[in-house]
């Protein structure tokens, strides 16, 4: 474990820059360290070994600043500049890999593990299987794939999911299946939300901790060639045996939890989608002031020229909404902070991305190229949530919005 890792959370280790008089480092300091942790990753590079780096530099532990009964806070900057700066190295499925982990996988994890599996003899007790999973994946040694979207039930219907969790012979027995899981075929451990007993109610789910080597857990790819650093995958589940102590905070809590830390990720989505756009936008730039016609940069084009300020528009729209509601978002207490800002990048980040695959005309069909980038892009106007929903979310609460924005 590096000095900062073992500094643990909030703490600098010696010989770094403090930031501040409780020891907590700077932004500044917060970047470089960043920067540094993924300096030896080589471009390319499979996801886990992206998600490692971060862990053994001792990022992933800074990232949550506190905490309440339903598990830790990100911390909205530190996340914003983290998804940043895996999105510079031009990795969409890396990025993705990372984001639903560290906005919420880890969140949720952290949601159950304060327990501890008992006392043998006159022994310390033993950090609880979630505990231990957790402090894995904060290390970078481990991966934890958040299994949500359910077989049985459209992505959108989450109360209506098919797989179960039951208490019988003193354990647990998960049956099911679950699909277009980020992180499914490189993660150690699953989360899998479950369904504890019939009905829609809130309190009808609870979250259960699977390591993926468990007998009765197969796990087959996607059949797509979008966002392939992200491991997607399909997980059967057929009746599977694990020990009690393996059920994720309080049973019955599984709705409460996801609810909580869910405008965590539609914040997380928001501050990736800046940055892709403006990664985007940067090399479209480029590309225009390189490429003439008539001798003339296609930059110089007063079309071309209004397009891609709209464009700058909506991005820096965007941002804006990120700023204003990242503190709400992050700490889960404003629902409307997560439907506004789900809503906005679904607005936003096609109408961007496609004008920049248009202006950058068969350049754009490139291996990798902006027509492509947009194409994987596309999960932030699906995943978490689909944008017309969003948008009928925001309506509901349009009354309160108003009331506020008059005041």
């Amino acid at each position: 474990m590096s000095d900062l890792a073992a500094a643990g959370p909030g703490l600098a280790p010696a010989g770094a820059d403090p930031g501040s008089a409780d020891g907590e480092v700077s932004p500044d300091g917060w970047r470089h360290l960043l920067g540094r942790a993924l300096a030896g990753v080589p471009a390319g590079a499979p996801a886990p070994a992206v998600w490692r780096a971060l862990g053994e530099a001792g990022v992933l532990r800074r990232l949550y600043r506190d905490g309440n009964a339903l598990g830790p806070v990100v911390d909205p900057a530190r996340l914003g500049d983290l998804l940043r700066t895996v999105d510079a190295r031009g990795d969409n499925g890396a990025t993705l890999s990372v984001l639903v982990q560290a906005a919420s996988a880890l969140p949720i994890l952290g949601s159950g593990a304060s327990g501890r599996s008992g006392r043998s003899g006159g022994a310390a007790a033993a950090p609880s299987p979630v505990a231990a999973a957790r402090e894995r994946v904060l290390a970078g040694s481990a991966q934890v794939a958040l299994a949500a979207t359910d077989e049985a039930a459209a992505g959108s219907d989450l109360s209506g999911l098919g797989t179960e969790v039951r208490f019988e012979d003193g354990g647990l027995v998960v049956h099911g299946g679950k699909r277009w899981v980020t992180n499914a075929r490189s993660a150690e451990f699953l989360l899998v939300l479950a369904r504890r007993r019939p009905g829609r109610h809130f309190t009808d789910f609870s979250w259960v901790l699977v390591p993926t080597g468990t007998a009765g857990v197969t796990v087959r790819p996607a059949a797509t060639g979008l966002l392939a650093n992200a491991a997607t995958g399909h997980i059967a589940l057929d009746s599977v045996r694990l020990p009690a102590d393996h059920l994720v905070g309080a049973n019955g809590r599984g709705m409460a939890v996801f609810a909580r830390h869910m405008s965590t990720e539609r914040l997380a989505g928001a501050q990736w989608a800046v940055a892709l756009t403006a990664r985007v936008l940067a090399d479209t730039r480029a590309r225009l002031r390189g490429r003439t016609v008539d001798g003339e940069p296609l930059w110089h084009n007063a079309v071309v020229r209004r397009d891609f300020a709209e464009c700058l528009v909506r991005v820096a729209q965007l941002r804006a909404l990120c700023e204003d509601l990242a503190g709400t978002a992050a700490k889960g207490q404003n629902l409307s902070a997560g439907a506004l800002l789900k809503s906005a990048v679904g607005l936003t980040a096609d109408a961007v991305l496609a004008r920049c695959a248009q202006l950058q005309g068969a350049d754009g069909f490139a291996a990798g190229g902006a027509q492509t980038v947009r194409a994987e892009a596309a999960v932030l106007g699906i995943g978490g949530g689909v944008t017309e929903l969003m948008l009928d979310s925001v309506a509901d609460q349009s009354e309160q919005l108003l009331a506020e924005w008059r005041t």
